[in-house]
């Protein structure tokens, strides 16, 4: 994948974006909201290993960028029967609440349906106002919430959300935008 607007890119991972991923990924603040305050403890050999075994069909790890800077990433996973699952993350904290997720996320979901996908869906915190919003906002459908269903590192009790967009409730938010 290599989809581009302005200055916003959303790209494969490629094996030297492990050492990025693997910080991210292990900054409690970035994961929080996923129930991992304290990171996920992954190294960057295991990043690279699992970049190394995706593929377009099976699995994904993307890279968002804002003109040359490295800002997030995002994935997706085929679940079967036409439905891809994904996430996103912008981990960037500069970057955050300046309108890009929804651009971002409009690209990605546009060229997830040109893929044959007929259904993507996703979870969330409960918590996680910002980020509903904007899945709402999109044309997504929250299906169920699991009230303390999980616990996070910490042991504090953590509710979801889980969510489907389908082609004909996509509102792509990504028309006549400058990020």
């Amino acid at each position: 994948m290599n989809l581009c607007l302005h200055e916003l890119r959303i790209r494969n991972a490629v094996p030297g974006d492990a050492v990025q991923l693997a910080a991210w990924w292990n900054d409690g603040a970035v994961m929080a909201h996923a129930g991992f305050p304290l990171g996920l403890g992954v190294t960057p050999e295991a990043v690279e290993r699992q970049i190394a075994a995706e593929s377009d069909e099976r699995r994904r790890t993307l890279i968002i960028e804002y003109g040359p800077r490295p800002i997030g990433e995002m994935s997706y996973r085929d679940r079967s029967g036409g439905t891809a699952e994904i996430g996103v993350k912008i981990c960037e904290a500069a970057f955050q609440d300046k309108g890009l997720g929804r651009v971002l996320l409009s690209l990605f979901i546009r060229e997830l349906f040109a893929m044959g996908y007929e259904k993507i869906v996703l979870d969330t915190n409960r918590d996680n106002l910002r980020a509903r919003h904007v899945y709402e906002m999109l044309g997504f459908r929250k299906l169920r919430v699991h009230v303390d269903s999980w616990k996070d590192q910490l042991g504090r009790p953590q509710s979801s959300v889980d969510y489907e967009l389908l082609p004909a409730d996509f509102r792509d938010l990504s028309a006549g935008r400058e990020p």
